[in-house]
């Protein structure tokens, strides 16, 4: 059984690295759930409390990272509210309209409008539209390494 919950771990987590760039999928929520099952299936044996807490703290960061890094870029290269919130639907429309293109383009025009309807001049939007989506990238990447990090402690803690 423990190899079983072991391999399983594993597939998932993967499963779930993926699933960081898919905009509403939970991914740290998923590694803290399969790590639950994993303990489940092994008589809660191989996770020690330390690394509960590291991924009850890393599932936090990695929420956090992602909301504020989206702020972040808006707001150094001059954008809204409307132009982060815009990306954000955008990212969720990308994953229907053309994929995977549309998870890289739809941000970048959800962002686009967004700063349009917060009456942005053309020229403001673009700008704002590429700070916006910059913003979530980093925070795509930042989440990435947080949930590989989150793998890796929990993998050292069952091998």
């Amino acid at each position: 059984m423990n190899a079983f919950a072991d391999w399983l771990f594993v597939v998932v987590w993967v499963v779930a690295l993926f699933a960081t760039f898919i905009p509403v999928v939970p991914a740290g929520f998923i590694i803290v759930g399969v790590a639950l099952l994993h303990e489940v299936l092994v008589g809660f044996s191989e996770l020690s409390l330390s690394v509960w807490i590291g991924l009850a703290v890393l599932t936090v960061l990695s929420s956090l990272v992602d909301n504020i890094a989206g702020a972040l870029g808006a707001r150094h290269f001059g954008g809204s509210r409307q132009g982060v919130w815009g990306a954000f639907i955008g990212g969720i429309l990308g994953i229907f309209v053309l994929p995977p293109l549309g998870l890289f383009l739809m941000p970048w025009v959800g962002a686009y409008v967004g700063e349009l309807v917060a009456g942005r001049s053309a020229e403001n939007a673009l700008r704002g539209a590429w700070g916006a989506v910059l913003g979530l990238l980093g925070g795509l990447a930042g989440k990435f390494l947080i949930h590989l990090v989150m793998g890796v402690l929990v993998i050292r803690a069952i091998f």
